[in-house]
């Protein structure tokens, strides 16, 4: 799973790299659409969820009927959700950018890439849905090769429209609806071997998968919702706004590089404690839950420190802009301070999402986003003008209070 975040890393800073060789504007656009194309993959997101949790407890019982009724269910409901949301997606692109307050020379630019992106999300939606069948089956190493497949031919391709067809910065959008596209394909044979000759479409299934999974669906959209509320705060900054933006993307993608292993850990969590209870083992699931997020946060504080030593050098890697690279360093030095904190807590709720308790996880993260982040990220910017490296701050104190509300849920043991 580590492994897998990090093609998704390389895939991502490839992209930010690309964009801030092509200009500031570019890079500021693809901040803004990339947060945007996170909301319309939120659905494939929550019934992923839901299907881990159903299928690794299956897998782990050895309920051979039921776990290929659930496999084949999630897949039919993930492809009509994709099919639906790529559509939307298509159609409402212009409209949704056209009513978004950032500058105006950036929205004919976002609106070409959120098209092209919508083109890719059907596609996108299945991959997402066959690597977390695969990954709750025991054959993570073959979502692995999936997606060193994807990440190799996104990489590639993003050089080669972006820099020799007419594309430009268009091949950006292109090359991630290819390489969804070809993964989707690739795993589609995968997951043969977890179904069984006259399977049927079960609703109950879905029903129960979408019952787990809405919550995580509603948190996810609520953090991307932050993230563009933020986007929107820093837009209203006197001066600089431009390449504040194009350093928050920046920083974001470079901090991706702690996030994705952190996310790694979670996943793999909600696997772990899914196949103990399925076993009927929960203080293995307690423990194991603990322990992989021990050795996660173990992880994401060495990065995060390696990240502190090097933002220096890593910064000027993504764009040539001084302003730019002067306040992604400063946002890499303020947010590493909370990482052991967001690895700890998301890691935990993994483990509360593999238990089916995602509830609780959304009612902790939401209220961390909506009653502390974005009232003092609005107070900082709007009302008091003590810019944006105030922004950053009170994103770590979020950050911080999540960890330890979702510590609290964990540890009273109320969700076994």
């Amino acid at each position: 799973m580590s492994f897998i975040m990090l093609f998704e890393f390389l895939i991502s800073l490839t992209d930010v790299y690309i964009a801030g060789k092509v200009g500031k504007e570019i890079q500021a656009a693809y901040g803004f659409v990339i947060q945007l194309y996170f909301i319309f993959v939120v659905v494939a997101n929550a019934l992923t969820v839901g299907t881990v949790s159903v299928v690794s407890r299956l897998f782990a019982a050895g309920k051979g009927s039921e776990l290929a009724e659930a496999v084949f269910s999630s897949f039919i409901a993930a492809a009509a959700a994709g099919l639906l949301t790529s559509s939307a997606g298509y159609f409402l692109a212009a409209p949704l950018v056209q009513i978004a307050s950032i500058p105006g020379e950036l929205k004919p630019m976002a609106i070409s890439l959120v098209t092209i992106y919508a083109v890719g999300l059907f596609f996108h939606y299945l991959l997402i849905n066959t690597n977390g069948v695969l990954r709750s089956c025991g054959r993570v190493t073959t979502s692995l090769r999936t997606m060193a497949a994807v990440c190799g031919l996104n990489i590639a391709l993003n050089f080669i429209l972006v820099f020799h067809t007419p594309l430009s910065y268009r091949g950006i959008a292109l090359a991630t609806a290819i390489s969804v596209c070809a993964g989707s394909l690739l795993n589609l044979p995968r997951i043969r071997g977890s179904l069984i000759p006259g399977i049927r479409f079960s609703f109950s299934q879905v029903r129960k998968m979408a019952l787990i999974g809405w919550p995580m669906g509603l948190l996810q959209v609520l953090w991307l919702l932050a993230s563009m509320v933020i986007f929107l705060i820093l837009s209203a900054l006197p001066t600089n706004q431009i390449e504040v933006l194009a350093a928050f993307t920046a920083g974001l993608r470079i901090e991706s590089a702690i996030y994705l292993p952190a996310f790694a850990f979670n996943l793999a969590n909600a696997v772990v404690v899914g196949n103990f209870l399925g076993e009927r083992k929960p203080e293995d699931a307690f423990r194991a839950g603990l322990v992989t997020a021990g050795i996660g946060v173990g992880v994401v504080s060495v990065m995060a420190v390696a990240v502190i030593i090097g933002a220096g050098w890593i910064a000027p890697l993504l764009s040539d802009h001084p302003v730019v690279i002067q306040e992604s360093v400063r946002y890499l030095y303020i947010s590493m301070i909370s990482e052991p904190f967001m690895a700890w807590g998301m890691i935990l709720g993994g483990a509360l999402s593999g238990a089916g308790d995602t509830r609780s996880a959304l009612l902790r993260v939401g209220l961390s986003l909506w009653l502390i982040r974005i009232p003092l990220c609005y107070l900082a910017v709007i009302h008091l003008g003590l810019g944006q490296k105030w922004v950053w701050w009170a994103m770590n104190i979020s950050q911080i209070i999540q960890g330890i509300w979702i510590s609290k849920r964990y540890l009273s043991k109320e969700w076994l």
